[in-house]
């Protein structure tokens, strides 16, 4: 499902505009964005939780020459599923 299929099912489910769809997917979005950036989890019952992560540095290969690079660690978001919609995709 791309972004413009979800906003024009959210516009028929809610009875609005895609317009106005369009928009509340952008808030969304960009509260998700914000909430994550400050290391704040995003829960959404029924749905998931959206959480940072932290990566750990590693060491991986440079694959042009084969010499030993550090992967420095960071920080990624990463979604985790609620049991209802494990279930509802089974």
């Amino acid at each position: 499902m791309t972004k413009a299929e979800l906003i024009s099912i959210l516009a028929k489910t809610a009875g609005g505009s895609r317009a106005s769809a369009d928009r509340a997917f952008g808030a969304f979005v960009v509260g998700v964005h914000e909430s994550l950036r400050q290391g704040k989890p995003v829960t959404i019952s029924g749905f998931g939780t959206f959480v940072v992560a932290r990566r750990a540095m590693r060491h991986g290969r440079d694959p042009r020459n084969g010499s030993v690079i550090t992967i420095p660690g960071a920080r990624v978001p990463k979604f985790r599923a609620s049991r209802a919609l494990k279930i509802a995709v089974r």
